[in-house]
């Protein structure tokens, strides 16, 4: 069961991190803002790998071929996935977005049965589906002008590439043939997060340079957010080497609750009544996961 506070952890890392990259696209953009959870985060994410194998006395696992495909896989797909949602979060708002993004559930135990043959049990099946109705009430997808179907179809489809992550990355995680949870799941982190920094360094440099220098002067914040993308992620991937990544990211629907709390004390949005039964809806959701497993 130390996959639920590992969950937890990463949830509360993640929202804080999604809160400063939100206000550095305000600044940098998009592009810039998304390659400052990588850039960042890589130098973090070694010194925790270092950690883990001080503590561990163990030595590095040796990738295959199985690995970096997964960890490529992995990579790509949430470089996707930060975009997509930066962009969705600069036309709505911040909690609302996290709840678009936050249908990914569905989408994880789906891809996760057919290529990883992780298994899902009705009751777990049953958990998903009420807390990802409770986050397609909250968005109020279908309401207001057509305008608003474009944060919309941006969030939906940042959710389907998280799910394609996670599941690249769990993968990844059961490629390694040695090392302990710890070892596997900082092994991997480390490898992601310096695939997607050279990715993205490179992209921006021939396409987009002022995004990359505009990161670079914002170093302050970037840290800031560099170090909580890392954290999180390092907790993502415990998770993920503990049990499946559809109970991972489902548990990681109290994101949606801890993005309200953001919303309203940084960002001065609202809550409506719709909103509020989705809360209902994704908290009774969890609930039900968290019961079926304990």
């Amino acid at each position: 069961m130390l996959w639920i506070p590992a969950t937890l952890a990463a949830a509360a890392a993640q929202t804080a991190r999604n809160a400063t990259q939100r206000r550095l696209t305000e600044t940098i953009g998009t592009a810039g803002a998304t390659q400052v959870r990588f850039l960042y985060g890589f130098p973090f994410a070694l010194v925790f790998l270092s950690i883990a194998l001080t503590l561990s006395g163990e030595r590095l696992p040796r990738p295959d071929g199985g690995f970096f495909a997964f960890v490529v896989a992995g990579a790509v797909a949430q470089i996707l996935a930060t975009a997509l949602m930066l962009a969705a979060m600069r036309e709505r708002s911040f909690a609302v977005v996290t709840a678009y993004v936050k249908t990914e559930p569905v989408q994880t135990a789906l891809v996760g049965l057919l290529i990883l043959s992780d298994p899902v049990t009705p009751g777990g099946l049953a958990a998903i589906l009420v807390a990802t109705a409770g986050v397609i009430v909250m968005s109020g997808v279908g309401r207001g002008a057509g305008a608003s179907w474009r944060p919309a179809l941006l969030g939906l489809a940042a959710g389907a590439f998280f799910a394609l992550s996670a599941i690249g990355f769990r993968g990844a995680i059961l490629a390694l043939d040695s090392g302990g949870t710890l070892i596997r799941a900082s092994t991997t982190l480390a490898w992601g997060l310096g695939l997607q920094t050279l990715i993205l360094t490179a992209w921006l440099l021939a396409l987009d340079r002022p995004a990359l220098t505009g990161s670079l002067r914002a170093w302050r914040p970037s840290i800031a957010a560099g170090f909580l993308g890392a954290l999180a992620s390092q907790f993502w991937f415990l998770g993920f080497a503990l049990t499946t990544a559809a109970n991972v990211r489902t548990l990681a629907l109290v994101e949606v609750l801890m993005a309200q709390a953001v919303s309203r004390r940084l960002f001065a949005q609202g809550t409506s009544g719709r909103e509020w039964l989705g809360l209902v809806l994704v908290t009774g959701g969890v609930g039900a996961l968290l019961w079926f497993h304990a």
